[in-house]
């Protein structure tokens, strides 16, 4: 089988969120299953070609834009043993930030994306890869099922091609004007609500779930969530559509183990697994020392998030003062965002030197040590289509206090100290009381030792892997191309029906 993700993002070559670490992952996981598996990105400008030894190829794509013809160059590169092909086109993709600035986004990402879009496919014939599948992730890249049944539909090289696209946030749907309908090529009877149009303007994201073969998104509760009029953010009828056919699944992310493991991880003080727990406390008084807090026995709270009011920062600033000044508490917050709430924690900081430490940067290894050394994981999402910091938490040993909410409720179980089961703290409704009263609850069980080792014990039992997704996914390919998958003890293997 063969197939193709196309992202505006990959780790570890550009990243912005958890989209590219799920198109990180998940095609190596593929390729242990015998997927001839291969990535097309742009070649943004954060792109370190030196170090990840990214060459260029002869090969060079004419792709029609707004009446003119756009070059692009392809380069190659790899993935452990997965092939990355990167789209260059300076006036396009050699921005210093990948989607826009703190101003706003970038005034032609609709041409960006309409010339992305043509180019993963462009790249698939220069390149002589003829996909069984393209998977196409988020709206960026929405328009490639689209040109598959439309502009390509008598393309004999796509005759057997099927699509798959991934919606990682449907808060993102790529909304523009009715003439980018027709800068992307296509034609006047396709501008209808059954296809492009939406409310009198096109829509990306909703291109990719009409024109797509199958529809996923990264977990069960979310996909149920964006069928209905609290998360579907007007999408919700598409989607219900989507879901009575058979055509929506969710599938939960996975996290990548040789980059999330406490076993090995190179960044934190010591290493440690269920039968060496005592070395967490190391990595714990190592956090102390770096945010410059007493070494004390007292209860660690760590976040590691994009400072935004999504991730329940509105709902952090109206309990965590209260919590600071009435509990023996430690708090270190890791991630950048909106400035207006960078500077409510900053003058928080100040308030609480001894107690909240601030760290408004991206930093890999410093994120390493937070979810090693901290006790519990602040994690109170408004909305989660999946989420990865709280499966990486409870690798930790780190307990997630989240919001019931998308992957958060499908990945965290409330800890009952009674039955001796669970994995973190879950809050149902999404208020200031229930959030507090929730850490308090953290607080107590803190004190039982006892519980604290069954909490982390029941964490590090968890398997959060890539390779059940994997599979899930695969299957999900069979069913679209007709081919099928025999599983065996020893590995997966992959047969053609029509060659039987």
């Amino acid at each position: 089988m063969k197939v193709l993700f196309a992202s505006f993002e990959c780790y570890p070559f550009v990243k912005v969120g958890g989209l590219a670490d799920v198109v990180g992952s998940l095609p190596k996981f593929l390729k242990k299953n015998k997927v001839d598996v291969r990535i097309v990105i742009p070649l943004h400008k954060k792109v370190d070609i030196g170090k990840h030894k990214i060459k260029k190829t002869d090969l060079k794509l004419l792709i029609p834009l707004n009446n003119e013809y756009i070059e692009c160059y392809i380069w190659k590169g790899s993935l452990d043993s997965v092939a990355v092909y990167f789209v260059q086109n300076d006036r396009f993709f050699y921005r210093d930030e990948i989607y826009g600035t703190a101003e706003g986004d970038y005034y032609d990402n609709p041409l960006r994306f309409i010339l992305f879009s043509r180019a993963v496919i462009e790249t698939a014939k220069a390149v002589g890869f003829k996909p069984d599948v393209i998977h196409c992730h988020d709206m960026q890249t929405g328009l490639i099922p689209a040109y598959l049944k439309t502009l390509y539909r008598i393309d004999a090289f796509f005759q057997h091609t099927k699509t798959v696209f991934t919606i990682h946030n449907i808060a993102y749907q790529g909304l523009y004007g009715p003439e980018i309908h027709f800068i992307a090529g296509f034609a006047a009877y396709d501008f209808v609500p059954e296809k492009f149009e939406y409310y009198g303007k096109i829509n990306f994201m909703k291109a990719g779930i009409v024109f797509a073969d199958m529809v996923t998104t990264v977990s069960p509760t979310y996909a149920k969530m964006i069928s209905t009029s609290s998360e579907g953010r007007g999408l919700e009828g598409v989607l219900a559509k989507c879901e009575k056919e058979g055509k929506l699944f969710g599938i939960l992310n996975g996290i990548d183990y040789n980059e999330w493991n406490p076993e090995t991880d190179p960044y934190i003080k010591a290493n440690f697994n269920i039968k060496s727990l005592d070395n967490k406390e190391i990595c714990k008084e190592e956090l102390q020392q770096l945010c410059g807090f007493d070494i004390s026995d007292v209860p660690i709270f760590g976040m590691v998030s994009r400072i935004d009011p999504l991730k329940g920062f509105d709902l952090l600033m109206k309990v965590i003062p209260k919590f600071l000044s009435e509990y023996n508490i430690r708090l270190v917050i890791l991630g950048r965002g909106y400035k207006d709430i960078q500077a409510r924690l900053q003058e928080l900081q100040k308030n609480f030197t001894k107690k909240f430490k601030l760290f408004l940067e991206f930093n890999n290894p410093m994120a390493h040590k937070i979810y090693a050394g901290s006790d519990f994981f602040l994690m109170p999402s408004v909305s989660e289509p999946c989420g990865l910091s709280q499966m990486i938490a409870m690798t930790y040993g780190t307990a997630p206090i989240v919001y019931k909410t998308g992957g958060l409720a499908d990945t965290v179980v409330q800890f009952n100290p009674q039955t001796a089961t669970g994995t973190g703290f879950v809050f149902d409704t999404y208020n200031e009381g229930s959030f507090y009263n929730k850490l308090i609850e953290t607080v107590e069980v803190y004190k039982n030792k006892k519980s604290m080792e069954i909490l982390r014990k029941n964490m590090l039992q968890q398997n959060f892997s890539w390779d059940n997704s994997a599979m899930e996914y695969l299957k999900l390919y069979c069913k679209i191309t007709n081919i099928s998958l025999k599983v065996t003890k020893k590995e997966t293997k992959i047969k053609n029906k029509s060659k039987k």
